[in-house]
């Protein structure tokens, strides 16, 4: 009974916490279907132009591959295929989930950015940024990052 009422409370509360318009600017649905290497990860071809890309949460790198069961296997996808300014192996670790936004991906009608710092050797100071497992978009490498040698 507890456990039911505390799901209706925060059901309640989330959906309240969320507009019902997405301040997100950069999902694409027409994005294509996002393919993996023989190491999985994801296959980057493109570099981001955009300073804000990844790094606001209006503008989070859209992560969206089939489905979304496994929570974070898509960001290490990501992740993982990256490299420092030039070439520095990269240590990751998520901060929080944040930023609710409306969504027709999840049971709730509602999805959460994932935030991640991202550090490496001779870094003067960490990099956030805002990953989305609900919603689709052109997947590239934010300006500053570089993607990792094979």
């Amino acid at each position: 009974m507890k456990k039911t009422v505390l799901f209706i409370a925060l059901a309640i509360v989330t959906a309240s916490c969320v507009s019902s318009k997405s301040t997100l600017k950069n999902v694409d649905d027409n994005a294509p279907v996002l393919t993996l290497s023989q190491n999985n990860t994801f296959i980057i071809t493109e570099y981001s132009k955009d300073k804000k890309y990844g790094y606001d949460q209006d503008y989070p790198i859209n992560i969206f591959y089939r489905t979304t069961i496994d929570d974070s296997i898509n960001q290490e996808r990501f992740l993982n295929a990256l490299a420092g300014p030039k070439g520095e192996i990269i240590n990751y670790t998520k901060l929080e989930s944040c930023c609710p936004f409306p969504t027709k991906r999840t049971d709730l009608g509602a999805g959460f950015l994932d935030v991640y710092e991202l550090k490496w050797n001779g870094q003067k100071k960490p990099v956030k940024l805002y990953l989305n497992i609900y919603e689709k978009g052109i997947l590239m490498v934010p300006v500053g990052l570089s993607l990792k040698k094979n």
